[in-house]
C-alpha cells in the first residue's frame, strides 16, 4: 500500500511542477505599466483558469498523499523499555556459547 501512495505521491509531485511552469506569472503585464496603460495591473484577473483549477487539484493530492505517507512511517510498534531489556536478554543468552556436558564416568 505504501509503495501505491509513494508511486503516486511522485507522480503528482512531477504533474504539479510541470503545471507550475506552463501558467503565466501574475507579473506578465508588469512591463505594459511603465510604457503604457494596462487594465490588468494588480487588477482582478477574471475566470479561473483550467490550469489554475488543475494546480489546486494537483495541490491538495499533493498535500493529502504527503500526509499518508507520514502517518504510514510512524505506525510502528513501540515496546516499552523492560520488552525491550527483555528482547536483548534473548538475544544474548542466544549468542552464547554453550559449554560441552561432561560424560558421567
Amino acid at each position: 500500500m505504501i509503495s501505491i501512495i509513494l508511486s503516486l505521491h511522485i507522480l503528482v509531485a512531477f504533474a504539479l511542477v510541470i503545471i507550475v511552469l506552463l501558467q503565466t506569472g501574475k507579473g506578465a503585464s508588469m512591463g505594459a505599466a511603465f510604457g503604457g496603460a494596462s487594465q490588468t495591473l494588480f487588477g482582478p484577473r477574471g475566470a479561473t483558469t483550467f490550469l489554475h483549477k488543475l494546480t489546486t487539484i494537483a495541490a491538495i493530492l499533493f498535500m493529502v498523499t504527503s500526509l499518508a505517507l507520514a502517518m504510514s512511517s510512524t505506525k510502528k510498534e513501540v515496546k516499552s523499555l523492560v520488552e525491550q531489556k527483555g528482547d536483548q536478554q534473548e538475544t544474548v543468552d542466544e549468542t552464547r556459547p554453550t559449554l560441552p556436558k561432561k560424560k558421567a564416568e
